[in-house]
Order: C-alpha cells, then structure tokens, then sequence
C-alpha cells in the first residue's frame, strides 16, 4: 500500500492531499492487470464508476477505434465522464501488458476531496504529435537502422540470446515456413524469464510470425507512428523488393531527433543500470526544444519537465539499494522549481531528505551521517544523468537539509520562536517549495508539520518582508535597471528580477493560507479566492510570470539549440519594442502590489476568508 501512496501522492490530481488522505486513496487501489490489446474501457459502456492511473505500461485511448492518444506511467483516465456522470467519448485499450490502478470516486472516502484538483485535459492526437516530431529533418530509416541479427527456427533460445548480447542488439530475425519472424529481449523477458517457454526450446516457439515490415524510404516518424498504432518496439526494413536489409528500435527512431515525453519515460523506466539512465536522460533537453519548436506553451512545458525529472530521480534511487537506507524509512523531498513543477531547462536539482525516528534512545549522529553519505551517492547519478544538485547547498546530504523527522520539528519550531535567526527565513522558503517523492506519507506529514509552525503573525511578516526583498528592474524613467559591471554588464537578469519577485510572493500566500501545493499561478489565483490578493492583483502577478517564464523558457531553448549554455541573463535591446514594453508595464505593476501588501497585508490577513 505504502508503494501506492507514494505513486500516487507525488503527482496531480492527489499531489493536494494531505498524509492521511493518502492512505485512505492507497487502501482503496484495486491492481489490474491487462494484457497486449485487451480493452480496459469499451467506448459503448453506459457511464464509469472508477478512474485508472497507468502504473507501468502503456494504454492507447480509442476515437471511433482509431488510437488518439497514448498514455503512459502516471496518466490517468476516465475521470471526466466520472466526475461529470456521463458516458466516455472515448476507449481504452492496453498497448503493451500494462498495470493500472482502479480507484473509486474519491470524493466518497476522502476527508478532503475538495483538494484534489482534476483537470478536463483535451486529448491530442498522438498520430499529429508524432507527425510534426522531429525539430531537425525527418531522416529516412535507411540512416537509421541496424544491422539484422539472424538465427535459425532450431536454434536454442538460450544461443538466440548469447548472439543477441555479443551483437550488442535487441532482436534476432528468422525465416519460417509462414514468414519472417522476430524475436525481441522483451520475448525473453516475458516468456523466457517467466518459465513459460524453455531456454532449450526451439527459438520459433518464442518468435512473432509475420514481422511488421516498413520500407526503407520510410521517414522516422512515419516509422514511430508504425510502431506506435501497432504496438511494437521494432520493425523490419525492407527494400524495394521487399528483402529484409535492417532492423530499427524504437530507442533509434527517439535518438534520432524524434523526441517524444512518452519514450522517454518508458526508457527511464525501463534503465537497469545508471548508464541506461543517464542515456535516457540525455533525450530530455531536445525534446524541451522541439515542444517549444511545436508551439507547446511554456507552463505546460515545465510541468511535462517536472514530470520526466521525477522520474529520473525515483529511478535513480530505485537503481541503488542502499543497506542505510533500507533499514530505516525516508521519504526523499524535492524542492524549489521543480517541487512547483515549474522548472527551466538548466534548473538545478534541490532536494531534501527526512527520516523516520529511530524507536529507541540510541545515538543518531553515526546513523545521520551515513544516510547522508548514501544520499550523496544517489546525487552523484543524478549529476550523471544532467540534473546538477544545488550549488547553494540545497541538497540531501547537507544536515540543513536531511534530518530525522524530530528534527525537522524542532527546527521548525526555532524558525516560528526566532524567524530573525540565521537561515530561518531561507529554510522555510524552501520547505514551503516541497513535494515529497518517496514514502510521501512520511514526507507530507513533515512539510505539513512545518508548514503549520511557520504561520505566527511575527514570523509571517519576516516573510514577507524577504519575499519584498526581490524587486522588479524599474528604471525611473525608460530604461530596465541592468548589470553594471562584470560579465553580465548592460544585462537584464529575468530570474532574479522577473521570476523572483512574484514567485516569492505566491510562496507567501502559500505560506499564509496554509495550503503550499501547486504551481505560482495557482498559488495566487487561491490567493485571490481568500481575499489574500485582489483578483486584478492576481491576474496581474499570473500574467507577469507566465510572460518572464515564457521569455527565460525561449533564452534557454535557444542556447540549447546553438550548443551554448543558458543563463537567465538577457540584453534588453534585444527585445522587440512591443515586448520591451510589454515586460516594463508588468515589472511597473508587479511592483505596485509589493507595495500594498507592504502596507496592508495584516488587514488583509485578518479578513482573509477560513481554508478548508
């Protein structure tokens, strides 16, 4: 159960509930298995009792029998027609042997329903998505394939696969009386592995009869989409006169500019080693490009970032079983942008770590010092697989940051008595921009826990206070206030100038309400439900980071592009004048809020309407 809640509580629309909540949506899971092209959700059922969220697999949602979308770990269905009490449009079908997890109508057991935010997300067609894939030309399979693999039908499964692991390749071609076959490691994994079929046996027992062939003309998306409407992992490349001359995968077709989230999170999934891992990893910037290139908007850019980058990081903590860690429990708590699931493409990677209280009264100090030695270990593969750990010291194995859970209360309870102490400030920032991972029950009730110390009308405005620290570049007449000297002279830094002012302004409403979760924009538009902020104010703040995100989100894109490395610096003149002025009327009105809430935030707070 605790593996469900943990899954399940790391990701909308359950990421807002609270620790105990969690555990009754966990009890409530029911496991389904399906296998290969089985239905899940038939596009004729009168209405829908339960939703599915894809535990491992792949599950392809059926227009009128034509495959629309594709949905993979963590994507769920079926919660509009339950939420709306009408029939689904639309069906569901297993692309490979998949896991879902069968939750009820939350709102019928949970204690707060009214937190999870559900979402009506318009399905895109994947057959249009992997038809514009591709930021560079869609080459053709004949530069993509390999070399074939051949075997006889009486060969031994097991020689089939000692050929396939010195060739260093995924599948093996063989002719039959009924046509070519193929024969894959995932073949061997799941019949082999599982005792179905016999390492002795014959390899046609094992093989698929026909193979599904594409001709080499073919471009590389036309070969994905194949593989995608068909259900495969790799096809035959046949010539003109239809003779087998090569073999592609589909790790080839996502390694060759046909960048796609979905492959990437099967490959993180699918990464037995960290080489693997780090492999995956290294799709991750091209295909924040090409979804700039297609004209995806930048928040939803972020959160499909956030998404990939947690499962990079559950998989890298999968992919080192630790004996420290293992003997005690602990949630791993990311921070910062990506905790908002908002970060940039050269964010860095903050993270926390909490510890379940040892039962007895024996020394800790050694204890600690080991968890924190095996989290630096697991910070060491992340920094392999791109996600630079935080050069500030935000990081699960500095003892600021990863503490038993008694000591996380304690530290809170310091901030709350003395908000003015060293790092008191900066740490509740920073615990306010949480998202627990891992044993998320564990990591929820501490950030809850701090959350609730940190709410003194004394400590609230120290924050606030902190939060007014970070002001937008207004110049007094024209011009933006820009770097004077050093390496960025002349320059604009839209992180600190842009971002910051209303990021750290969301975090204390966030603080303020109670509720921390979700993104800055939906931070302050809860803000304006309370009556925090004013709903011009905070459509004003909404707009003003969306732009500056967007703006910072094409700088970074570019210098991706180019091979450069992005920074958060920009040249104002480089800016079209619209633009220019657009970003200086925000910067203007941004400022304008800081000062009424200067001045009026305690009559504000004490008006505030009660959370729920």
């Amino acid at each position: 159960m605790q593996q469900f809640a943990d899954f399940l509580g790391s990701q909308p629309p359950f990421d807002g509930l609270d620790a105990d909540d969690l555990v009754r949506l966990a009890a409530r899971v029911e496991v389904e298995y399906f296998a290969a092209r089985s239905m899940v959700v038939d596009e004729d059922v009168p209405r829908l009792d339960h939703l599915w969220v894809v535990r491992t697999g792949a599950l392809e949602v059926l227009d009128h029998g034509q495959i629309v979308d594709l949905l993979g770990p963590g994507d769920m269905f079926g919660h509009v027609p339950l939420l709306s009490e009408l029939p689904p449009r639309l069906g569901l079908r297993a692309h490979e042997d998949s896991l879902c997890l069968r939750i009820p109508d939350p709102r019928g057991f949970l204690v707060h329903p009214e937190r999870l935010r559900f979402t009506a997300v318009e399905t895109v067609s994947r057959r249009d998505r992997l038809i514009r894939a591709g930021g560079g030309p869609d080459r053709r399979l004949a530069q993509l394939m390999r070399p074939i693999v051949w075997c006889r039908p009486t060969d031994r499964v097991r020689d089939v696969a000692a050929r396939i692991g010195e060739a260093a390749h995924s599948c093996a071609l063989l002719r039959t009386g009924a046509g070519l076959g193929i024969v894959t490691d995932n073949d061997f994994r799941r019949r082999v592995a599982t005792g179905d079929v016999s390492v002795d046996a014959p390899v046609a027992e094992l093989a698929t009869v026909p193979a599904l062939t594409v001709d080499e003309d073919a471009t590389q998306a036309a070969g994905l989409l194949q593989m995608v409407e068909h259900g495969v992992h790799h096809l035959v490349v046949v010539n003109q006169s239809d003779r087998p001359v090569g073999v592609v995968r589909v790790v080839d077709l996502a390694q060759a500019e046909v960048r796609d989230p979905l492959l990437i999170r099967a490959a993180i999934e699918n990464a037995a080693t960290i080489d693997e891992l780090a492999e995956a990893s290294r799709l991750l910037p091209a295909t924040i490009v090409e979804l700039r290139d297609n004209g995806v908007a930048g928040p939803h850019i972020g959160a499909v970032h956030a998404t990939v980058v947690d499962a990079i990081v559950r998989r890298a903590i999968g992919l080192r079983p630790d004996d420290v860690l293992s003997e005690v429990p602990h949630s791993w708590v990311l921070l910062g942008s990506q905790a908002r699931r908002e970060p940039l493409p050269r964010s860095d990677l903050d993270t926390a770590l909490v510890w379940a209280d040892p039962p007895g009264p024996e020394a800790t100090l050694d204890k600690a010092e080991a968890i924190r030695a095996a989290a630096g270990a697991v910070l060491a593969d992340l920094r392999r697989c791109g996600l630079e750990p935080c050069p500030n010291g935000a990081n699960a194995d500095n003892p600021l940051f990863s503490r038993a859970r008694s000591g996380w209360a304690a530290a809170a309870r310091a901030w709350q008595d003395d908000p003015t102490m060293h790092g008191a400030l900066l740490l509740s920032a920073m615990v306010a921009d949480s998202r627990p991972i891992t044993e998320v029950p564990l990591g929820r009730a501490m950030t809850e826990m701090i959350r609730s110390h940190t709410r003194t009308t004394q400590f609230l405005r120290a924050m606030l206070s902190e939060a007014l620290g970070w002001r937008p570049p207004t110049g007094f007449v024209r011009d933006f206030v820009v770097q004077h000297s050093g390496e960025h002279r002349g320059q604009l830094d839209l992180k600190s100038g842009g971002l910051a002012p209303v990021v750290s302004l969301a975090r204390w409403v966030a603080i303020a309400t109670g509720d921390a979760h979700g993104t800055t924009p939906e931070r302050l538009n809860r803000g304006a439900e309370r009556g925090l902020l004013g709903a011009d104010e905070a459509r004003t703040l909404v707009g003003a980071f969306e732009d500056v995100y967007s703006l910072l989100l094409d700088h970074e894109v570019r210098a991706l592009r180019s091979g450069e490395t992005p920074t958060t610096f920009i040249v104002p003149k480089t800016l079209d004048t619209l633009t220019r002025r657009h970003l200086r009327e925000s910067f203007r009105a941004v400022a304008a809020i800081q000062n009424r809430l200067d001045q009026g935030w305690l009559i504000r707070l004490n008006e505030m309407t009660p959370g729920p």
